[in-house]
């Protein structure tokens, strides 16, 4: 509040802090209470160019502290050490800050790369392929040196790359295959979206109420996943054939000696999924998507995927052109890489970003293209494109079997082991 009584003072005072607001990218309207800051505290900043100027203090938001100790202490279990790649795009100062902080505080040594999505498109755009080889140098041998990775990403404008020649995207990611595999298998990683407006947009929220969407699912207890998660492993790796059934869906498949992967916190933040894969030339039937994406700059509504011995044999969508271009992208793009069941208890609508809606309470994702070492098929490719299907009963409802056997109806575990990933459970209404 302004200390001065007079209106001419009150005036110059209220001035002063939106100057001061602006140096830190606030808007005017709103000044003093957006993304977590406030005028209490301890960091000090002087108005005006004498020394005798007024001060203004400022707090960081707590859950950027707290986001950033689950990311450090929980997710990436960073010890005395070692070293970590804190890697943000279109990120606040403030909460790299954080993550810094967090990261020195485990007694880890952090890194820091900084990017732009504009400048990232730019590089892609005309880039060639001496170009894409050296960055890909570059960067492996950065990963290399490595023990965790940390990945923040936030997006202003989720369709920035939408101009991206595809033969130029095709390229930088052949090239940057083996950066990838690195850190996906030598590394303790965890990647994350950062709210911005943009993303409010896509979930059709306020920037305010979307913001807090997004701290209350990051820092769920993800603790709480762990029993019902380690159940759902077992009950995989002892099925042979899976069948789910909806709505424009009927799918087989075998999962037989597959590996599974709880993911509680430890890789994606948000999270809440138990992968697998299918054996590659097992999958029959067809399926529907009813949750649109984003994939390479375009979006995609109503995907419907046919199968015949494992190969995606038709595709159709509202872009069918497109969609088929991706699916040609390699041998590997028509088989499936991946299949997930999803169960985060906070995440029940899409919002076009393909972190949250495969963790979406009572939905499966099944994958094109790259599988992971942990749990795969040797399917390879330069895709991987994480399709989703809700099968709430708001949804359209649906059902999955493993061997016969009614695991899922409507998204709810029928098992008395798996009801504890069961929304009223993790969120600690039942027990």
């Amino acid at each position: 509040k302004a200390a001065a009584s007079s209106p001419t003072a009150k005036s110059n005072e209220a001035s002063a802090l939106r100057a001061c607001a602006r140096s830190i990218g606030l808007a005017d309207s709103m000044a003093l209470n957006l993304a977590g800051w406030t005028i209490r505290a301890s960091v000090a900043f002087t108005l005006g160019n004498k020394a005798k100027g007024r001060k203004c203090r400022f707090n960081m938001d707590s859950r950027y502290t707290q986001l950033a100790d689950v990311l450090c202490g929980f997710s990436t279990r960073l010890k005395k050490g070692e070293k970590v790649l804190i890697d943000v795009a279109e990120t606040p100062e403030e909460f790299v800050i954080a993550l810094i902080r967090s990261a020195r505080k485990h007694g880890a040594v952090p890194m820091v790369n900084i990017q732009q999505a504009r400048v990232s498109r730019e590089m892609t755009r005309a880039g060639n392929a001496a170009q894409f080889k050296l960055f890909a140098e570059h960067e492996l041998a950065r990963m290399k040196k490595m023990h965790a990775y940390i990945a923040v990403r936030g997006a202003n404008n989720i369709f920035e790359s939408s101009d991206v020649p595809a033969d130029r995207a095709r390229l930088l990611g052949e090239t940057v295959r083996p950066l990838m595999d690195w850190r996906v298998n030598k590394t303790k990683w965890v990647v994350l979206r950062w709210p911005t407006s943009s993303m409010a947009q896509q979930a059709k929220l306020s920037t305010e109420a979307f913001e807090d969407f997004y701290f209350r699912v990051c820092t769920l207890d993800y603790a709480r996943m762990i029993p019902g998660m380690e159940a759902l492993k077992q009950a995989m790796m002892a099925t042979d054939e899976v069948q789910i059934t909806g709505p424009g869906t009927d799918l087989k498949f075998n999962i037989k000696g597959m590996n599974a992967i709880p993911c509680g916190g430890e890789y994606n933040i948000p999270d809440g999924e138990v992968f697998s894969c299918p054996v590659k030339k097992s999958v029959e039937g067809f399926v529907t998507f009813n949750v649109p994406s984003i994939y390479q700059g375009q979006a995609f509504d109503g995907v419907r995927l046919e199968f015949s011995a494992g190969k995606i044999v038709n595709a159709t969508s509202n872009n069918t052109t497109a969609l088929n271009r991706i699916l040609d992208s390699d041998e590997g793009a028509r088989y499936i890489g991946e299949f997930a069941l999803g169960f985060n208890p906070h995440i029940l609508h899409p919002m076009r970003d393909i972190l949250f809606d495969e963790k979406i309470s009572g939905s499966f994702h099944f994958t094109p293209g790259q599988a992971y070492k942990t749990a795969g098929n040797g399917n390879t490719s330069r895709i991987h494109w994480d399709m989703v299907c809700i099968q709430r009963p708001d949804c359209g409802g649906g059902e999955v079997w493993f061997d016969g056997k009614l695991i899922r109806k409507d998204g709810l575990f029928i098992p008395t082991a798996l009801k504890k990933l069961n929304p009223d459970y993790l969120l600690g209404k039942a027990k």
